[in-house]
């Protein structure tokens, strides 16, 4: 019995290794490391080897990041707020739709609530501009992950959008032409209609 788990064990190895060797390069945020690390995950469920559980978890974590990174389009240090990353990527390709927050269907300022509640368990305005006057606003050169960030059409006009700046001048949020996703600031549109960041603070 213990000789045919074995071999399961080596039979399964080999067909990961094979399916890490063949898949194309582009797909993998880290090709080289990405197939030991995810082959030494596999294998430590099964192993019963209970004299290395750092080396797992710190496996486990690289696979996770690296498919953060990739979803969400991110250059990672691997030291990020790890429930941001994986929250907002659940979120991602959820459709636009005005009113309402949940994974069938938000806005802009629902996403960020759901958001919010979810890896920080705080309860934020409903509305982008009643957002806007409870945030501590910081510019937009000392930025940090999870502020978030607001955007108007022309001065004197009210604050119509607001997303979740992530790094990298990258920032997730549910637009109506696209539903949630993640955009950059470089962009022109945003560029042009950026207005200011705040951070949510609990005291």
């Amino acid at each position: 019995m213990k000789n045919s788990l074995l071999y399961c064990l080596a039979a399964s190895s080999l067909a990961l290794s094979f399916f890490f060797e063949h898949t194309p390069a582009s797909s993998l945020n880290s090709p080289v490391t990405a197939p030991v690390a995810a082959e030494a995950s596999f294998l430590s469920a099964f192993s019963g080897d209970d004299d290395k559980p750092a080396a797992s978890a710190s496996s486990r974590d690289s696979l996770a990041y690296n498919y953060y990174a990739q979803t969400l389009g991110l250059k990672l240090a691997f030291n990020e707020d790890k429930n941001l990353l994986q929250t907002v990527t659940d979120w991602i390709g959820t459709p636009y739709s005005y009113g309402n927050n949940s994974k069938k269907g938000t806005d802009c300022s629902g996403f960020v609530t759901r958001v919010f509640k979810e890896v920080y368990g705080v309860t934020l305005q409903r509305s982008s501009r009643s957002m806007f006057q409870n945030v501590k606003h910081v510019a937009k050169t000392e930025m940090q992950s999870g502020d978030l960030v607001f955007f108007r059409r022309g001065p004197g006009q009210p604050i119509y959008h607001v997303g979740i700046y992530l790094q990298d001048g990258k920032f997730a949020h549910s637009a109506c032409n696209g539903g949630v996703m993640v955009s950059s600031l470089h962009q022109a549109y945003y560029q042009r209609n950026f207005y200011a960041a705040g951070r949510v603070t609990t005291n």
